[in-house]
């Protein structure tokens, strides 16, 4: 432990008030996504099954998130994101490399454009990667650009997303066989699935996705879904993360 960590030690990856890497009260905040789901996308489902509606397209194989994008874990990722908290990365990566799944040849990242992460300072799926990558042991390499500046996709409907991410990104070396692919959120998909159609094309044979959260349709906070994907009654088990 450094000089500056004894006099200024981290705090809450969610609040930011209490102990590192999440307080008492953020820690049962989290709501972890895990079986039964989806074993294709991760989707929390009544019953196991193997694919979903809500699966992301081809050619992304398959898609993974620590916790649904709620409470503590959306407050953490947007520290990470917008506050220049990049230690965050390290108080998600336990749980994101604990839902992985089969260790891959390399972990990379969906990269920012250059003028975000200008702006930003650094690249908040790198440090999610990187500290994924030396949680399990697997070597991380930047293998993608983002080669069009595309506007915030948060709120377009998904036809739009796929559309708007078709070209946005290309290779700029040649990728191993199995790639692990990292991002912060999870949304439709639409952003990972482009990085997957660039990797595939430039020789990868298989690329999941693997974010720290997941946004979950419906709007309804940890929420369980039926097979088809729409809402059921139950709620996600909150209030433990690997460490």
């Amino acid at each position: 432990m450094g000089l500056l960590e004894v006099l200024f030690p981290p705090r809450c990856a969610g609040c930011a008030r209490g102990p590192w890497p999440f307080c008492g009260r953020c820690l049962a905040d989290l709501a972890p996504l895990s079986p039964p789901w989806c074993r294709r996308c991760g989707l929390p489902l009544q019953a196991d099954v193997e694919r979903c509606p809500r699966c992301p397209p081809p050619p992304l194989a398959g898609a993974r998130a620590a916790f649904a994008y709620e409470g503590a874990a959306r407050a953490a990722v947007h520290r990470l994101k917008f506050s220049g908290q990049r230690r965050v990365g390290e108080a998600l990566a336990p749980a994101m490399a604990a839902v992985a799944g089969p260790s891959p040849d390399v972990i990379a990242w969906v990269p920012l454009s250059r003028r975000r992460r200008a702006a930003r300072g650094y690249d908040q799926a790198e440090v999610l990667a990187r500290s994924v990558g030396r949680a399990l042991g697997v070597p991380v390499a930047g293998l993608l650009v983002r080669v069009e500046e595309t506007p915030p996709q948060a709120r377009r409907p998904v036809a739009e997303r796929r559309g708007a991410m078709r070209n946005a990104f290309r290779t700029v070396r040649d990728p191993p066989a199995s790639v692990l692919l990292v991002d912060d959120v999870l949304t439709t998909g639409a952003t990972a699935a482009a990085c997957a159609r660039a990797l595939v094309e430039a020789g990868a044979r298989e690329v999941v996705a693997l974010a720290a959260a997941r946004a979950l349709p419906g709007a309804a906070p940890g929420r369980i879904y039926s097979a088809r994907g729409s809402p059921s009654g139950s709620v996600v088990a909150r209030g433990t993360v690997p460490r």
